[in-house]
């Protein structure tokens, strides 16, 4: 996954994720509304033969749209993280009747 700026200000920014198309940007979209001071959050996959990705935060009030940004994509790693240990405690758990 490669990350280019395509613009940036206090309230607003916008990356191109390379490698990436509608499952990650569904997810970062979604949790970037989670936020009170996100105003708009939105992605665009130009081309479906392309991993290529736009992703665009406009943010109201004091806080810089980069800090959302950067928040936003933790709590996505720490609901990885926190699937990661559950889905292994359940497998652990699971045992089919038939093996």
């Amino acid at each position: 996954m490669n990350i280019r700026i395509i613009s940036k200000t206090k309230n607003n920014v916008k990356i191109e994720i390379e490698g990436e198309g509608h499952t990650f940007c569904n997810i970062l979209q979604k949790t970037l509304l989670l936020d009170r001071d996100v105003e708009y959050a939105g992605y665009n996959v130009p081309h479906p033969l392309t991993n290529n990705s736009f992703v665009e935060l406009k943010v109201k009030g004091s806080r810089k749209a980069e800090k959302i940004l950067i928040t936003s994509a933790k709590k996505i790693g720490d609901e990885a993280k926190e699937f990661e240990e559950k889905i292994g405690k359940a497998l652990v758990k699971y045992s089919p009747k038939n093996e």
